[in-house]
């Protein structure tokens, strides 16, 4: 039997609440201290806001989001395991608002029509995919939308978008940033 991951929600309506997943090489959930100060940033209620969770895994950054009153999370998850942990989860929460997608990434932001207010863009930092995503989501954002980026070591993203704000812990290094011309 594979061993099983957990991570607490620490806001909104289920708060205290594990969430599981299973043990794979590339999943590592945002630690607490990371969504909390994610989370200060984007305030404590969500709600009205559409959210994308690119590379769900944990499931971590989107449960916490449909906690604090996010009125759809779209998580996007290739891997077979990963994604029976995040249908169990959600149907443990009673999540209605979440919508489970079966898909790589990079075939969903070319496929999909949506527009989100809060992106979370965490994916395995050894496939170094941001480069190839970030010019991709525009076409996916709301006026005014933040997206969230989470990368093991120093990051910059190009001219195009504004840092609104970073932080590090560690190895890990996690800003907010939005499109447009600042300065």
């Amino acid at each position: 039997m594979a061993l099983q991951g957990k991570v607490r929600i620490i806001g909104g309506q289920w708060r205290s609440r594990l969430v599981t997943f299973p043990d794979l090489a590339d999943l590592r959930p945002t630690p607490d201290r990371i969504r909390e100060t994610l989370f200060n940033w984007l305030g404590q209620d969500l709600s009205g806001l559409s959210c994308l969770d690119l590379f769900a895994g944990s499931g971590a950054l989107g449960f916490e989001a449909a906690s604090r009153g996010a009125k759809q999370v779209v998580m996007v998850e290739s891997d077979a395991r990963a994604f029976k942990a995040l249908q169990e989860n959600k149907a443990k929460l009673y999540a209605a608002q979440i919508q489970l997608v079966r898909i790589n990434a990079l075939e969903f932001i070319a496929s999909d029509l949506q527009h989100f207010d809060i992106v979370f863009l965490d994916p395995p930092y050894r496939l170094e995919l941001l480069p190839k995503l970030l010019p991709l989501l525009s076409t996916h954002l709301e006026k005014d939308a933040q997206v969230y980026i989470e990368t093991k070591g120093a990051w910059i993203p190009d001219n195009q978008w504004h840092v609104r704000r970073s932080g590090r812990a560690g190895a890990i290094y996690y800003q907010l940033i939005e499109l447009g011309i600042h300065g």
